[in-house]
């Protein structure tokens, strides 16, 4: 499978961030076609990352340039390319 160039992981989130925060967030860069935050399923808390995918590739790199590290509510982020999800093993 190839690397979705228009889509990002993006770690480290505060736990209080929604997927509209990220998603406001992440708009300043370019046309943000969906964003979330993954939640976990038993407790419906955030699991601290989330995924943002953007409408051109142009949008996602200078989102990637410029998100880096920088802070979230007093988290430093950790953004790059999201991978292909791994097959499930039955």
């Amino acid at each position: 499978m190839e690397e979705n160039k228009k889509k990002l992981y993006v770690g480290n989130l505060p736990y209080t961030v929604t997927s509209d925060d990220l998603k406001s967030t992440f708009a300043a860069y370019g046309e943000v076609v969906d964003a979330v935050v993954i939640m976990d399923k038993r407790t419906a808390r955030s699991k601290g990352f989330g995924f943002v995918e953007f409408a051109d590739e142009a949008s996602a790199q200078k989102a990637v340039d410029a998100m880096v590290g920088q802070d979230l509510q007093g988290r430093k982020l950790v953004v790059n390319f999201a991978r292909p999800p791994k097959e499930r093993e039955e």
